[in-house]
């Protein structure tokens, strides 16, 4: 195979799509589905909620910046976990993560029924299989992202600017409604309550975005300084919009339209009844048909870095190599790409979409503790292993040890779900590994920056993988 000329992944995307690919996947189950989630737990100040997470993320998003700089490969968080601590954590790490995005992925997809089930009924269509729909949006994802990066810059870029367009206008419109109370959600507000924490932990899956883009960083144009400030800006971007949209729709709409069926539970299209209480008819149809737009272009970010970390892992020798192969026309993992699909499609008919965003929330928690503890363990290993990334975190520690120890407390407060979600991560990573891994990786050199760590005392510690 010595012969063959590599094919290398093109650095094409600047600053601007990859903030564009960073607040796609974000805004779509932050605006679109999760706020009424959030209000089920904690009432009108969910708008607080969405601010509490995102100060998490954003204190940890320093972290990442930091691991990005520094190793700008395509794989994101699996390769900083490889390097750092080992194959083994990496394998773990780089499958949990894929299990993770993925299933946000599909979690668009269903959540999108909702918001096709009000256009449906408005034109007294019945007997609309969504799910069929669903795997029809799933192909065209799946063709979208075999044809390359390009073609999702021109989807992308007109689906967010009209996604952001529409929230906008139905915020204005709200501040002219008889209904609108701006005092409401704000009244008997406590802002340090556990169902705030438990509601911030819920809405946590919104701000996965900024662990997606580290994900594509082989094709990102001078990553050591577009990496940090794509996702500083769309964190900041993401939460101040989550937060505003959240407040005025808790000020507009009756509290019990957050709610539908018996038992009671959180609406799946709060968009729809947002556009209902400001407006008429055409304007719900409208933002509906923008919402499952919405969806989608989420589902296309995710399937374009979930992907890649199969991909990087395959590359490294922890999966099987078809996956590290690259399509030579459109320099694309296909196989990565295709049993991303597949596994979407085999969720979407499998899991309801409560248990999907309590999964997803719960392991993305635990990747940003472990990005934080990753930046402490890599500048505590000098000097057996030198760590001179082109950005570093700035107050250092103080943002690792906010982010740690805030979603360690979010972490706890999710439940025995996301316990269940982190540990079945575990146990899938730990199977690839000992069952294929292990005998396929080339021997590592040296010891692993966590080693290091472990053994400033003077004492070696022996690699076990």
């Amino acid at each position: 195979m010595g012969a063959e000329k590599a094919v290398e992944m093109a650095r094409t995307i600047g600053l601007k799509t990859l903030v564009i690919l960073s607040l796609s996947s974000m805004l779509g189950s932050g605006i679109f589905l999760l706020p009424a989630f959030a209000h089920e737990v904690v009432g009108p100040g969910m708008w607080f909620a969405f601010i509490l997470a995102g100060s998490v993320v954003i204190a940890s998003a320093y972290s990442k910046a930091e691991l990005a700089s520094a190793m700008p490969q395509s794989g994101g968080f699996y390769v900083y976990a490889e390097r750092t601590y080992g194959y083994l954590v990496g394998t773990i790490s780089g499958l949990g993560l894929f299990a993770s995005f993925m299933l946000k992925s599909a979690f668009a997809l269903v959540g999108f029924a909702a918001y096709m089930k009000v256009v449906t009924d408005h034109y007294g269509i019945d007997n609309v299989n969504a799910n069929a729909i669903a795997m029809v949006l799933l192909a065209f994802i799946l063709l979208v992202n075999l044809t390359g990066v390009k073609a999702i810059k021109k989807v992308q870029i007109p689906i967010v600017t009209g996604a952001m367009a529409m929230v906008v206008v139905l915020c204005i419109m709200a501040l002219f409604s008889s209904d609108l109370d701006l005092g409401r959600p704000v009244e008997n507000f406590q802002p340090v309550t556990l169902s705030m924490g438990t509601a911030a932990a819920l809405v946590f899956v919104a701000f996965s975005g900024a662990i997606k883009v580290g994900a594509i960083g082989g094709e990102v144009l001078d990553p050591e300084t577009n990496l940090p400030r794509g996702m500083i800006q769309s964190l900041v971007i993401a939460t101040l919009l989550y937060a505003i949209v959240a407040y005025i729709m808790a000020a507009v709409m009756d509290p019990g339209a957050f709610m539908t069926g018996t038992p009671p539970h959180a609406v799946e299209n709060p968009i729809s009844v947002f556009a209902d209480s400001v407006a008429g008819t055409t304007v719900v149809l409208i933002a509906s048909l923008v919402a499952i737009i919405a969806m989608a272009s989420m589902a296309l970010a995710g399937v374009l870095s979930s992907s890649r970390f199969l991909y990087a892992m395959a590359k490294d020798g922890v999966l099987p190599a078809p996956l590290g192969e690259l399509n030579e026309r459109y320099k694309t993992p296909h196989w990565p790409i295709l049993l991303t699909g597949l596994l979407m499609a085999i969720s979407i008919y499998s899991f309801d979409v409560h248990v999907i965003a309590e999964l997803a929330s719960g392991f993305i928690l635990m990747v940003f503790i472990v990005l934080n503890l990753t930046v402490v363990v890599l500048r505590g290993a000098a000097p057996k292993h030198e760590w001179n990334p082109p950005y570093r975190s700035p107050l250092y520690p103080l943002p690792q040890i906010y982010g740690t120890v805030a979603g360690i407390f979010m972490l706890v407060l999710m439940g025995k779900k996301a316990l269940f979600g982190g540990g079945g991560a575990i146990l899938l990573g730990l199977i690839a590994w000992y069952a294929y891994g292990q005998r396929n990786v080339k021997p590592r050199e040296g010891t692993t920056p966590l080693n290091a760590f472990l053994s400033r005392d003077g004492s070696e510690v022996n690699d076990d993988n």
